[in-house]
């Protein structure tokens, strides 16, 4: 079964071994985001800090709990779904996939009931420092939430919406949203409610049972409810409580629930960050206002975080593994139920927030380039550069794989392709822009444009087989192991991610 709660899936890690929890105090500046990205670098247990220094509420700092391995990145998560530990990557994405195709309502319980709803704090009460929230970086331009759902209105939806935008805290009762139009909740309070000179309510959501986690990492389109898609990962309804200042309704079991209202016309400093990029991102930039109203949550919580890109190399935290193994799957779907002949669509989780790779069939003439622009014009505009097309039967799982299929099939003069030279929209967290061409922040993103491209790595006709047949190699695996032989002296199929 899947999990229920973050607290459970934290259990589910102990029990696995996955889980080291520090008992010594850790202070919150620097020192915890440390050991965390030895953790990443190392590919060791998710850390918990049991005890932080200078912190007025009790609770729990982990440290990024949601990063998967280097060699199967999706196991951690798997898990937590109730799902088999040894799948490979296409039997993972399959799994989930089948997931999303039978999405289920949520169900509304009552305060009492509700763990989130343990401590609550409103009024002159609310106190947004009292909780050891990491600085993570050195440079950062302040202390972070970075790890959370931020809840907010859907006009198409009672459920409300799903995202993941990180906050920065300025003081008790205020913070900056990294809020970046072109995507549905920024756009939501640029063009409705600020145009209207209204505040919109909002909840940042720390600690929501992993299932919530991972459909705020998807790409759901309007219309839809990311809480019905949670429900199909968690394969049961996720319980959801009102607000106590809003109507809006957020996860149950959630360790922490901050409400409040993004404020029209108000700005705070936001950043510089140590971003996905590997790199410290700057200047700092004007970014909405959330003005805090009430703060509940589980008593002793339990608040996530992640060490970005600076130090590490972004494919070994959360964000990047959220990538893959949720967004990647959802864009899978997607793509198919748009039409598109496409066995998968996998973030490159070295660079899962700028390069893609796509599996696919070519059944026609021109059909990469449709399947190109689809994207492009839709859910990858914003944050994705590349795309790597690749044959069906080139395992996207797989870096070598993909590297062969771009070394020997990519002609450098036929098949690198440009989109929209410099006309298509990018956000400013880019390193290859100067802050000069990127220009200025309106409505929290870049002035300026940038070009995408596609690289066509299929096989032009016939493809020629370099591989003994599948039958033949099953068939070698097999008397290796009658002989009492692994295989990975052979080089077994494991660096690939596949399973017999």
């Amino acid at each position: 079964m899947a999990v229920d709660s973050f607290r459970a899936y934290l259990d589910r890690l102990a029990d696995a071994g996955d889980l080291a929890e520090f008992e010594a105090g850790v202070s919150w500046d620097l020192e915890a985001s440390a050991i965390t990205m030895l953790a990443n670098q190392r590919d060791g247990p998710i850390p918990a800090f049991r005890s932080i220094a200078e912190s007025e509420t009790d609770a729990v700092l982990v440290g990024d709990p949601y990063r998967g391995s280097r060699e199967r990145p999706w196991d951690r998560i798997a898990r937590s779904l109730g799902m088999a530990s040894d799948l490979s990557g296409a039997d993972y994405y399959a799994a989930v996939i089948d997931r999303l195709s039978s999405p289920r309502e949520p169900r509304v319980v009552d305060r009492p009931a509700a763990p989130c709803k343990e401590v609550v704090k409103t009024g002159g009460d609310v106190d947004l420092l009292s909780f050891p929230w990491p600085y993570i970086h050195q440079g950062d331009g302040g202390r972070y939430s970075n790890l959370q759902t931020l809840v907010a209105p859907a006009p198409d939806s009672e459920w409300g919406r799903w995202s993941s935008h990180r906050m920065m805290l300025h003081d008790e009762t205020q913070a900056s949203l990294l809020l970046l139009a072109g995507e549905q909740v920024p756009n939501l309070y640029y063009y409705q409610y600020e145009r209207c000179d209204q505040p919109m309510p909002v909840a940042a959501v720390i600690g929501a049972e992993p299932a919530v986690e991972y459909s705020a990492d998807m790409w759901i389109p309007s219309g839809r409810s990311e809480a019905t898609f949670a429900g199909g990962l968690k394969e049961e309804p996720v319980d959801l409580v009102p607000c106590e200042t809003s109507d809006l309704l957020v996860p149950a079991s959630a360790e922490l629930v901050i409400e409040g209202r993004v404020l029209p016309g108000e700005r705070l400093d936001e950043g510089p960050f140590g971003d996905y990029f590997g790199y410290m991102n700057g200047p700092r930039r004007s970014m909405p206002t959330f003005e805090i109203d009430a703060i509940t949550h589980r008593r002793a919580p339990r608040v996530p975080f992640c060490v970005e890109g600076s130090g590490v190399g972004y494919d070994r935290n959360s964000s990047s593994t959220l990538e893959v193994t949720a967004a990647g799957p959802d864009a899978t779907l997607g793509l198919r139920a748009a039409g598109f002949d496409v066995e998968f669509a996998v973030p490159w989780r070295f660079t899962s927030r700028t390069v893609w790779v796509i599996a696919t069939d070519c059944p026609y003439p021109g059909y990469l380039h449709e399947l190109a622009n689809f994207i492009f014009t839709t859910w990858g505009m914003l944050h994705i550069d590349f795309f790597v097309f690749v044959d069906a039967d080139v395992d996207p799982f797989d870096p070598r794989a993909v590297l062969t299929a771009f070394a020997l099939e990519a002609d450098p003069d036929e098949d690198f392709h440009q989109f929209g030279v410099e006309r298509m929209p990018k956000v400013p967290l880019n390193i290859y822009q100067t802050p000069d061409e990127k220009e200025g922040a309106d409505v929290g993103t870049s002035k300026a444009k940038t070009a995408k491209a596609y690289v066509d790595a299929t096989t032009d006709g016939e493809r020629i087989r370099r591989h003994a047949d599948e039958e033949l190699r099953k068939r070698a695996r097999a008397v290796l192991r009658e002989a009492g032989v692994s295989g990975a002296e052979f080089g077994s199929d494991e660096s690939r991610g596949e399973t017999e």
